[in-house]
Formats: C-alpha cells, structure tokens, sequence
C-alpha cells in the first residue's frame, strides 16, 4: 500500500493503542481538534496504572526541588481538570507530623515549613489552600489518633479523583464527537507499508477477545499509549522501546479512618502516606522496579507490612483496620540506569518513531512516563504533534471544554428526592457522573424497579449498573466494578457481584452461566488482592465466608478459590 493511498483511504486519521488516562486523553483531544479517531485497549479502560493509581490530582510536592517543572506542570492541569470535571474531585486536606530529635529536628521542622512555603507559590493553580504550620496540641485536635513525640508538623491540601472515571469520562467525550472504542480487543500487530528500515506505520491487526474475530484498522498516524506495556506494543511495529517499569501498591480500607491525609517517611526515607479517599481510606504508595507479568502484577505481604509500619509508628489504629483489597499498578516511566526507584522522574516524553534513533517507523509514536495529576498537557502535547502532521489548525480546548456532566452538576439532595432514592446513593451518583446522574434518573422514572441497591456499600442502584453497560463500554462485571466502584467497598462484592453478573448477562446477551462465571472470578481475584494484607482473624472470616459460598454454588465455585 502507498503511502498516497493509504492518507487517502485509511480508515480513522488516529489509531490510539490504550485505554488509560494518557491515551482516552489524546483520543478526546484529537476528536474535538476534528479528527477521525479510533482507541483499541486489550483489557478495559484504566485497567493499569491509570486506575490503580493514588488517586490524586496533586501537585506533586515532592518533585519541587528536583523535577519543579513537573510540580508545575502538575498543578496547573490540576486545576484545568477541575474546571472541565468539577464534580469528579474532592478535596484531601494533608497532616505531615514530625517528631523530636533534638535540635536538628527543631531545624528540620523550619526547613519542611520553608518548603511549603515555596509549594504555596503553585497553589493558586490548583486552588489549593496555602499550608499551615502546627503546634503539637494543633495536631491533636486535628487528629487525636497521632501518638508520639511529636514537636509540630504542618498541614497542606491536595485534590483526590478517580482515575477509572476520568477514563470513562474522556472517552464518552470521544464517542460523541465520532471515536470508535473498543475494548477487550487485543492488537496483533503494527502493520507496516512494508519490511525494510523507513517503512511507514500504516494500521493495526487486532483480536476481538470475546469474539474472537481478527481485523484490521488502517490509519494515517498510530499512537502506543499502552503505559508499562509500551515495549511490547513497540515490538510488534518492529521498534525497541525501553521505558524503567516500576510498581506501586496501595492497601484500601473499609473505611475513612482519618478526615485528614498522613505523610509520613518510611523506614528507607521514602515518604508515605495514608488518605481519605472517596468512602475508604488508602494506604499508599511502594515503588519498586517490576518484572513480572503486567497482566497479572500482585503485591506482597512484605509491601503491605512497609506501608502499615510507617504509618503506625504515628498512627497505631491502622494495625486494627480492616484492609479490603490492595490495588497495585505499574508506572511505565523513562527509563534511567542506576537511579534507585523512588529517584526515577516523572518527566514524561514522546517518541517519534520515524526518528533513526526510535526505530526509523514513520507514522508512529509513543508516550511514555507521565502522571494521572498531568495527563492532560501530556494529551495535548501528543495531540500537537498528530494536528501537524495531519495538517489540522484547531487548537486544544480539552482544558475548556467541560467533559461530559460536567456542564450543568445537580444538587444531590434535589436529585434524591425527585428520584426517591437515598441521598448518599443520590451523592454517589453526582460523584461519578455528574449532570448525567440526571439520565439515571430518567431509568428510573421509566423502570422503579431498577432504584434496587446492587451494592450496599458504596451504594450502587441497578439503574447505574445498567447504564454503564448500555453507554460506558462494560461488559464484564469487572468492567462495571472500574465504571462504578461495585464490589470495591467493605463487602469487596460478596453481595453485590452475583447480582451485577445477573444483569450484564440480561444486558449483554451473555448466558446466565456465563454472567454468574464473572462474578465468580470478580469474587475470587479481590479475595487474591486482599491476601496479602489480611490478619488472622480475617483470614479466618475470609475462609468462613468462601465456604459458604462453595456450599451455595456447588461445583460451580469449589476448587476455585484456592487459586
């Protein structure tokens, strides 16, 4: 195929290959720049990093003395994020407690209150509060569960998200302005105009994995946004990406068990932290590099036990709360020799592989390293660089243009009453959707039925279960779990999955067997993430509830678990 035929005849301007937050970012800005777009992800959108992330649009304090452009970078898309999404965010006020050591820690606290100093020249873009310095008692009011030896501390704000929403959102964005997405569709190959050195990217062969079916996309320009799996996905267009994978854990609790973040700094000096976030609290975060199956990347008790023991040496009633999944996730960042992990930038870059020295593809790019605090501005800075070579002249106005609900938020408390629905499932719902919380509604008006709670936990009423099958791509109960948080809170979906299966197997033309089967999976992969951070006595508890389950499904479930 000529290059003059395929610019003439390929099938979309775009093909973007990954459905986390970098790649659902630049198929939503090229869209709305006019461009004919096409997103094909093997799992389902957010299903690594994006959505197992801390779930923060921060800052990034940290990275001030060493990488400032990347705190800035940071907090000025913080704010965007919250201009276009302003119902997907809440805030997370921030304790950082330090202890007596003498004089030099005396010293240490004016240095960390000089630091904040500096970090409050970004709040403005963020919309963040200016830090305060704290006495000992000031602590203790603000949270009294802080023990120790404490001489001060000081407080400080960031802004937490949800990193599957955000995906949802971009793409729903996309879709309307003539994006074709796919999920669970795996690509094959990067096919290529021809064999030799200079041969253009020209489309993508691909699997549908529920179907099984195999075809291709042509397209003028193809994007590997794939994250961690970015050198795969480069070897199969016959280029070689090195990127320096490295894996962060975070252990969910079942509740809020503080109003207030906790940093703190780990046995090695890394610092930690423990955060209220939406109805749980997460503990967060390791970095270690990673080797392993980046399909299948779990955590381990040791990584658990790093985390509970830096923050219970200020914060002990974290020993006695109950952990009710550990997330884990894969950051795909530039690759650098020699550094130890907790040093590896969080620069972000894109590499044009048409270039000799990324593997002489014309028509072919990547992005790689990044955070979901900066995705936006990576998005655009990718979306620059298609918009040239396509010869578009429309500028981004992803920072503008609000994403979809975000244009018209409801009251949660009128919501609940005009629906009949409880207030918290009525906030819930606002939460993740927005002014389209208002089309659930209307589901409900037509169907009463479906204000059912599928989950008590978080809550979640039948009409939203329902909803992101019909509209958000969700085919798997897995997939609602990422579209809703079902099955992520206290119960971790013992019961609520069964249910869920039931209804995408009525909404998706699966069989009942094959629906109740997800469930069953969804069940038995949140009990392998918990694992590593449970207690005797929830191991205990744990073993008691799966036998009754064994006992309730039979054949269908025995054997399984033990997995």
């Amino acid at each position: 195929m000529s290059t003059e035929l395929r610019a003439r005849d390929a099938d979309v301007d775009v093909l973007v290959i990954g459905g986390g937050v970098n790649g659902t970012g630049v198929a939503r800005d090229m869209a709305m720049r006019g461009a004919k777009v096409a997103l094909l992800e093997k799992h389902d959108l957010a299903f690594g990093a994006s959505g197992n992330s801390s779930g923060m649009i921060h800052g990034g304090a940290r990275y001030l003395t060493s990488e400032p452009s990347v705190t800035e970078q940071s907090c000025r898309d913080s704010g965007f994020i919250q201009h276009v999404a302003p119902f997907l965010l809440h805030r997370i006020p921030f304790l950082m407690p330090i202890a007596k050591g003498g004089t030099a820690r005396k010293l240490f606290l004016t240095l960390v209150d000089a630091f904040f100093r500096a970090y409050d020249d970004f709040q403005p873009l963020k919309r963040g509060k200016p830090h305060t310095r704290l006495k000992p008692d000031e602590l203790a009011v603000l949270e009294p569960g802080l023990v120790g030896d404490l001489i001060g501390g000081v407080s400080f704000d960031e802004w937490g998200t949800d990193g599957g929403r955000l995906c949802a959102l971009n793409v729903l964005d996309a879709i309307s302005r003539g994006a074709e997405v796919r999920t669970h569709t795996e690509v094959l190959e990067i096919v290529r105009s021809g064999d030799g050195p200079g041969s253009r990217a020209i489309g993508a062969r691909h699997r549908d994995l529920r179907s099984g079916a195999v075809t291709t996309t042509t397209a003028r320009l193809i994007v590997n946004a794939t994250g961690a799996w970015s050198p795969i996905t480069g070897a199969r267009g016959g280029v070689s990406i090195r990127v320096r994978p490295t894996k962060g854990i975070h252990v969910v609790y079942d509740r809020r068990l503080s109003n207030y973040a906790i940093a703190v700094n780990a046995a090695d000096g890394r610092q930690v932290f423990l955060e209220p976030w939406q109805n749980t609290s997460v503990l967060g975060t390791t970095d270690d590099d990673y080797y392993g199956d980046l399909d299948d990347v779990r955590s381990t008790a040791d990584e658990v036990r790093y985390l509970v023991q830096a923050v219970a040496a200020v914060f002990p009633s974290i020993r006695h709360a109950r952990a009710v999944s550990v997330t884990t996730g894969v950051r795909p960042s530039l690759f650098e020799y020699g550094k130890v992990e907790d040093k590896v930038t969080r620069e972000h870059a894109i590499l044009d592989h048409g270039k000799d020295k990324h593997g002489n593809v014309p028509g072919l790019y990547s992005m790689i390293g990044g955070k979901l605090a900066s995705y936006r501005i990576f998005a655009e800075e990718m979306s620059d660089v298609l918009a040239r070579e396509l010869g578009l002249t429309a500028k981004c106005r992803t920072h503008e243009i609000r994403m979809p609900g975000g244009d018209d938020v409801p009251d949660a408390i009128a919501l609940a009453e005009e629906a009949d629905i409880h207030p918290v499932a009525s906030r819930r719902l606002v939460f993740r959707h927005g002014g389209r919380a208002r089309q659930i509604v209307e589901r409900i008006a037509k169907k009463p039925e479906e204000a059912r709670v599928v989950c008590v936990c978080e809550p979640v009423l039948e009409a939203e279960v329902r909803q992101v099958v019909a509209e958000e791509l969700a085919v798997t109960v897995d997939d609602v779990a990422r579209r809703t948080r079902l099955g992520l809170g206290t119960c971790g979906g013992m019961r609520c999955a069964l249910r869920c299966g039931q209804i995408v197997a009525q909404d998706t033309g699966i069989t009942q067997k094959e629906g109740r089967a997800q469930a069953i999976r969804f069940l038995e992969r949140q009990r392998t993430l918990r694992i590593p951070a449970m207690g005797p006595e929830q191991a205990r508890q744990e073993a008691l509830t799966f036998a009754h389950l064994t006992a309730e499904l039979g054949d269908e479930f025995s054997g399984r678990t033990s997995r």
